[in-house]
């Protein structure tokens, strides 16, 4: 089925935003489990895996409607040094990724790409998750301090 271009050009966008999580997820998580930080590995990589299923969907949505997926390209990554930049980052990156969502949710609205609407809701319900995450992280270390809830992530 040919879809609309504005609307493929949104997913490739997103395409791009994806693709470029998993590359910073997927460092913060090695980095993570270098540093002995097991827990948090294991909860970044997760995310980072999510990031892949929703790759995986918008090439697949990409497809479907003529166009072609662009995956040759990334965003700015950001590598946080310290695992208290690393959920900053990431926070930024998911805060992006809502806004974009959004966006493209009201797009397919205006132009009644309803398939494509309910696509972009149910990834943007798992950006939420992952934003949630991340500043319950944050209040955290708030809360605990930084080395306190490093003790609390090994293992």
């Amino acid at each position: 089925m040919k879809g609309n271009d504005q609307v493929i050009a949104k997913l490739n966008y997103l395409l791009k935003d994806e693709l470029t999580a998993i590359s910073q997820y997927m460092v913060h998580a090695a980095m993570c489990a270098n540093w002995g930080y097991a827990k948090l590995h294991d909860a970044i990589e997760a995310r980072a895996i999510d990031e892949m299923k929703h790759a995986e969907m918008l090439i697949d949505r990409i497809l479907y409607l003529e166009g072609e997926p662009f995956v040759s390209e990334l965003n700015k990554i950001s590598i946080g040094v310290k695992v208290d930049n690393q959920h900053k980052n990431d926070h930024e990156a998911e805060a992006g990724a809502i806004k974009a969502y959004n966006e493209g949710i009201r797009l397919t609205m205006e132009l009644g790409d309803n398939g494509t609407r309910e696509l972009l809701e149910d990834i943007l319900k798992d950006e939420e998750r992952h934003i949630d995450w991340l500043e319950a992280q944050q209040d955290q270390i708030g809360q605990l301090g930084l080395p306190n809830y490093l003790t609390e992530q090994l293992n």
